[in-house]
């Protein structure tokens, strides 16, 4: 029996096949398929097939993989917009939900969940709606500051960690950029605080409650 594998195993290696082909079509382990094949010398001809052959594999995988992310996202999004019929009143939801759309990351590319200000007590409220709201644990939110080169970094960054509450081991690197007139101008400026979280399906669910948002107010028909 094991002859009769073994030599249906070699016609299909010398046909392009790949060991993933020959194991779908052979009950054996992927080491002895290894074992039988391993002094099997391909000519060109079946290396392109073999080349060919592991393309196609590669992107239909890849196209399966678009299509599972598309139908995760329509249904993020759908279920995230039913949510507004229940929400849309409570007036922290409203107001962190408004200033996300107005300051926050909504490029698709990377599907970022990021917001940024310099005001202490948006950047306070926008921590508390991601905790209650978006559910978003305390040790998966990342802070970014940027500030200027008149600051005092280490300052800053306590500063900041003790407005919001976050340890500053959970904190990027901060950025300089040199000083402005404006900031020379203005001492009580302390810089710019990004709150950063890496959640894909956050971001989508925020998108629809911004499309629950639209419909719910009927926004939608907008002059071209």
């Amino acid at each position: 029996m094991k002859f009769e594998e073994k030599i249906k195993a070699v016609q299909l290696r010398k046909q392009g096949k790949s060991y993933s082909e020959i194991l779908k079509k052979i009950l054996v382990s992927k080491s002895t398929v290894s074992l039988w094949l391993r002094d099997i010398e391909l000519t060109r001809k079946q290396k392109e097939i073999l080349f060919k052959g592991r393309q196609k594999s590669r992107y239909a995988g890849a196209k399966a993989r678009q299509k599972k992310r598309i139908e995760k996202t329509k249904y993020i999004i759908e279920e995230a917009k039913k949510e507004i019929k229940r929400n849309y009143k409570n007036p922290l939801f409203l107001s962190g939900l408004m200033l996300y759309w107005a300051e926050g990351d909504k490029s698709d590319i990377g599907e970022a969940v990021k917001f940024s200000n310099s005001d202490p007590f948006l950047i306070k409220l926008m921590m508390k709606w991601f905790k209650i709201f978006c559910k978003v644990p305390k040790d998966k939110i990342r802070i970014a500051l940027h500030i200027h080169t008149l600051h005092c970094r280490p300052q800053i960054e306590r500063y900041w960690a003790k407005i919001i509450n976050i340890p500053l081991k959970q904190f990027h690197k901060t950025q300089i950029k040199p000083t402005s007139l404006r900031q020379r101008r203005n001492p009580l400026y302390d810089g710019t605080c990004v709150i950063r979280i890496n959640n894909k399906n956050l971001f989508r669910k925020i998108k629809g409650w911004k499309l629950g948002i639209i419909e719910r107010f009927k926004l939608k028909n907008l002059p071209r």
